[in-house]
């Protein structure tokens, strides 16, 4: 995929890929690259923000849903973000069940082409 991580922050993560080896018969993004590399973005966030609130947890996709809304001729460019608000209630629920879930929708492009809505869960390591 060769993918980058251009951007990463606590609220904020982008995520870039060039088309050529991610390309379809079409000449546009494979679908099997776009759901990757936007899972992959919600994945690479979460895992900074446990990282950042010391947590020692194993991280899973629960559940992800991706809408393709019209091709994608470029490069791939995936960013998703997150609040204080859903960081908090995160660590939150970690701290009092062990486990907590972070939803996070996931643009690819600037229609975006593509969304993901994505849960992802952090389980305490025992």
């Amino acid at each position: 995929m060769q993918f980058t991580i251009e951007r990463l922050e606590l609220e904020q993560i982008r995520v870039t890929a060039p088309l050529s080896p991610n390309i379809n018969i079409h000449g546009t993004g494979f679908a099997g690259s776009i759901y990757s590399l936007a899972v992959l973005t919600g994945w690479a966030l979460c895992t900074h923000i446990i990282d950042e609130l010391g947590l020692d947890a194993e991280l899973v996709v629960a559940h992800a849903e991706i809408a393709y809304r019209a091709p994608v001729k470029g490069d791939l460019d995936c960013r998703a973000s997150t609040d204080a608000a859903q960081r908090d209630a995160f660590l939150q629920s970690f701290r009092e069940r062990g486990k907590a879930r972070l939803v996070l929708d996931i643009t690819v492009g600037d229609l975006p082409q593509a969304s993901l809505h994505a849960t992802f869960a952090a389980v305490a390591r025992s």
